[in-house]
């Protein structure tokens, strides 16, 4: 007897494969759905053997919308009707037959993706976009999804606005709210559209600087985060430049004639500084944790300044503070080509150490200042 499919297990079926295909459903309509599952009823035998339970299964299934009976001729047991398979046509079908928490999640999600359908349309990209994000629309407060749709709409008719999401006319749509829910909005404008950019005006990158020399402070400022583009107007020539990974290693550094301190804040460093024209004319120097990653990220700066040189990661100072090590729990891997042989040997026996990783921060401070003061007396 232990073939047999009840009704309670059917459900179970059932509502494994509504998870799987629901999205699907969303994209396209559930119309075409359809879920077979046979039910094993049993043999002559195993009747005979049980003719109770085998009764008590048959009429579980009776009233039960889809079941498909089949009437059986057994010489001990006579003619027997009992139900062979479930078969169910269409999403609605599936999800009442699964239980009333995925017919709610059912209709809400079918609503919904007929509400982008007929406001945006069909089409393959749509499709793919609502399928992608069909549990974060079904999540959605009612009042949300309108909003979505009101600011997609708006976004498709105002290419390019150059506006910043503060001044989007739209009630209850704030710089909170699109960080929220910007994942499915850039699917579905992307997918209208074929644009990447929502033509918004993101918040400037900021980037942290100390101006160490008083005579190359702008306005007197000698400690400031500023838009990128606004730096690279400054009409200054350091005559060195640290890049320090390290935003407490920025604010303690001492006034110096000719040096200015800049965050580099780990990955990214590169693409934020490689536009600003007095770093490009300086002699860089670069400071970062001694670990894999800082390594990585010394590799990613000097890609876009080759001609940068590092500072206190190098094999003497690793060594000299090896009491102060931790452990690097995710460390990078792959090859770094642009390390000179002095920093690579150094990453290799950080490796070698068991991917020890010594932090900037560290470092007693009276030992690195000393370097870094040599490092403009050098230039």
């Amino acid at each position: 007897m232990s073939s047999m499919v009840g009704v309670a297990a059917a459900r179970v079926r059932v509502g494994k494969r509504v998870d799987r295909d629901i999205r699907e459903w969303t994209a396209f309509g559930g119309e075409d759905a359809e879920v077979v599952i046979a039910l094993n009823p049993p043999t002559e035998r195993a009747v005979l053997a049980g003719i109770d339970a085998a009764i008590a299964w048959s009429r579980e299934w009776e009233g039960v919308e889809g079941v498909v009976w089949t009437t059986r001729q057994w010489p001990s047991a006579g003619s027997q009707r009992v139900p062979a398979h479930l078969v169910l046509g269409g999403a609605d079908a599936i999800t009442t037959f699964a239980g009333p928490s995925y017919v709610r999640e059912w209709r809400r999600l079918d609503a919904r993706g007929h509400a982008l359908r007929e406001t945006f349309g069909t089409g393959m990209p749509l499709a793919s976009a609502i399928r992608t994000h069909a549990r974060t629309i079904l999540a959605l407060e009612t009042h949300d999804f309108d909003r979505l749709v009101h600011v997609v709409l708006w976004l498709i008719e105002h290419p390019a606005s150059g506006w910043r999401v503060r001044q989007l006319p739209i009630r209850g749509v704030d710089t909170k709210w699109l960080g929220r829910h910007r994942a499915v909005v850039e699917a579905l404008h992307a997918a209208l559209t074929g644009r990447e950019s929502l033509g918004l005006l993101a918040a400037p990158t900021l980037v942290r600087v100390r101006f160490l020399d008083p005579k190359l402070r702008p306005g007197g400022l000698g400690d400031v985060a500023s838009p990128i583009d606004e730096l690279a107007a400054l009409d200054i020539r350091p005559g060195v430049v640290f890049v320090l990974e390290n935003l407490e290693t920025v604010l303690a550094m001492p006034e110096l004639e000719g040096a200015v301190a800049v965050h580099g804040a780990g990955y990214g460093v590169a693409a934020r500084l490689r536009n600003i024209p007095w770093m490009v004319a300086s002699s860089l120097v670069y400071w970062g944790d001694l670990d894999s990653h800082g390594f990585r990220i010394l590799h990613e700066f000097r890609s876009a300044f080759p001609e940068a040189t590092s500072e206190l990661m190098d094999e003497s100072t690793l060594l000299e503070f090896r009491d102060l090590w931790v452990p690097e729990p995710d460390p990078a891997r792959g090859e770094l080509p642009t390390l000179t042989d002095a920093e690579q040997r150094t990453l290799q026996r950080v490796r070698a150490e068991g991917n020890a990783r010594l932090e900037q921060e560290r470092i007693p401070w009276v030992y690195a200042l000393r370097r870094l003061q040599a490092a403009v007396r050098h230039d």
